[in-house]
Formats: structure tokens, C-alpha cells, sequence
């Protein structure tokens, strides 16, 4: 079974499924480009060095027990 999940495009907003090959999660391969040239000409960037206290809260999440394998 394919897996879907409806998302809006993080350029235009339109909806589109997150999954879908080569797109995802971009509705087009012009909202693609313009992402790959955001990140090119530096306007998505970290704003400050991370620290490894900003890693504590994702150390043991919820649920990560279950990723534990058994020794016998």
C-alpha cells in the first residue's frame, strides 16, 4: 500500500502528497529549484552554533524504548 500524506508545498502553499517521487514535498519542480537556490544563496541557515544541550530533549524520546533490541 502507497503511502500518502497531504502536506502543503513550502514555496506556493499548494497541497500535494508528501511522498510523491521525484516532487515530494514540492508541487512542482520550479517550487523545488527555487527551494535549492534558497538554500544555495545562504537564506535558510542555522542563526546560532548548536550546543549539545540543544540534542538533550531528543536523547530518549517517547517511544524509544521500542528501537531496543532483546540479548539473550
Amino acid at each position: 500500500m502507497a503511502k500518502t500524506a497531504r502536506v502543503q508545498c513550502p514555496i506556493c502553499k499548494k497541497e500535494n502528497d508528501f511522498f510523491v517521487e521525484p516532487l515530494g514535498p514540492f508541487c512542482s519542480a520550479r517550487c523545488k529549484m527555487i527551494d535549492l537556490g534558497s538554500w544555495l544563496d545562504e537564506d535558510y541557515r542555522i542563526s546560532e552554533p548548536l550546543r549539545p544541550d540543544h540534542f538533550a530533549n531528543f536523547e530518549n524520546p517517547p517511544g524509544s524504548e521500542l528501537d531496543q533490541t532483546e540479548e539473550h
